[in-house]
């Protein structure tokens, strides 16, 4: 959804500048993409893009961060999955899993009807279904292509080459 910046891709680069301060360096950024709203139907196409950044923080201080820079383009939690302004995802911290491997493992193993219901109560680090989601992967694949998932042993390419056509159909380079 548009905000106080403009249209989705100027709430992206908006929000890139902000994160891009003292204590947080934005190292690289992937192309912006076009993708599919998620879940389908709920909305009008995103624009999703992975950025690499250097910051020395703990994972939950990094989520505040990225949390405080949603709040400056009138991001509202309303609906899980429902219309934003703007998504900030933390999808990993180098190869740690936050804050366990047995809390990753159930998340990750959540039924999808589950999953448009439940929150987990704190950060969960790698994201659970980061390697089910062709909009998260493919603009991934464009900074961080060979970060290897700690759990699953998988380059970010080769979980990208692994998704299903369904997972990668109308996601596009704008």
């Amino acid at each position: 959804m548009p905000s106080v910046a403009g249209p989705p891709e100027a709430t992206l680069r908006a929000a890139l500048g902000w994160l891009d301060a003292p204590g947080c360096r934005v190292v690289a950024v992937s192309r912006f993409y076009r993708t599919p709203c998620f879940p389908a139907g709920a909305g009008p196409d995103y624009v999703n893009a992975a950025a690499v950044l250097d910051i020395s923080e703990p994972p939950e201080a990094i989520m505040a961060r990225l949390h405080d820079v949603e709040k400056r383009f009138d991001r509202v939690r309303a609906q899980r999955w429902g219309s934003r302004t703007l998504d900030l995802d933390l999808l990993a911290a180098g190869q740690r899993v936050h804050p366990d491997r047995d809390t990753f493992d159930t998340w990750r193993a959540l039924p999808p009807g589950a999953q448009a219901q439940s929150v987990p109560g704190r950060l969960i680090l790698p994201h659970p279904r980061m390697q089910d989601r062709g909009f998260v992967l493919i603009p991934l694949c464009d900074v961080a292509p060979d970060w290897r998932h700690p759990v699953l042993g998988l380059t970010v390419r080769q979980m990208a080459d692994a998704l299903p056509e369904a997972a990668r159909a109308g996601i596009r380079p704008l």
